[in-house]
């Protein structure tokens, strides 16, 4: 539901259905519905304004190729990530709206979304959060407080996986 109270049906939901259903998919929704990977776009999507601008700065001052997306809730999220389908995406556990457990499973499970690398981070100080994290199909898990050098490596060694 979007904030003015109106429902929003994404075209992979709407494709998943219609498939479910053996349904006939429309030529135009599967065009849509396919997506193609940005290898060279990241998203950072987390709500602390201070720390996703930092890491935005990090990344436009240590991989000037990259173009950095950023989010700052679930929603917001979603519909980034619907649009854009970026390569990489930061992303925290707790965000208001969605969390980042069920966005990462939903990524790593949607066809849409085009399996993106996705590095988990969060400051909360439960051991279960890695795990859950891993589970859900995060390729990477850091703590808060971010080390942004460690980071930066991590999206470099993913970044040549595909490379």
């Amino acid at each position: 539901m979007t904030p003015g109270g109106q429902y929003r049906v994404y075209i992979e939901d709407l494709v998943a259905f219609l498939e479910k259903r053996g349904m006939r998919v429309p030529a135009e929704l599967e065009k849509l519905g396919k997506s193609e990977l940005d290898w060279n776009s990241l998203a950072i999507i987390d709500d602390d304004r201070i720390l996703n601008d930092l890491i935005k700065r990090y990344f436009e001052k240590k991989a000037p190729s990259f173009t950095i997306l950023q989010a700052f809730d679930g929603f917001e999220a979603g519909t980034l990530l619907s649009e854009k389908h970026p390569g990489f995406i930061i992303l925290d556990i707790d965000l208001p709206g969605l969390d980042g457990i069920q966005i990462c499973h939903k990524i790593k499970n949607e066809p849409s979304f085009g399996k993106p690398f996705v590095i988990t981070i969060t400051g909360l100080g439960s051991p279960e959060i890695n795990d859950q994290a891993l589970g859900a199909g995060s390729d990477a898990f850091m703590p808060k407080p971010l080390d942004f050098e460690q980071l930066g490596s991590l999206v470099a060694e993913l970044a040549g996986k595909v490379r």
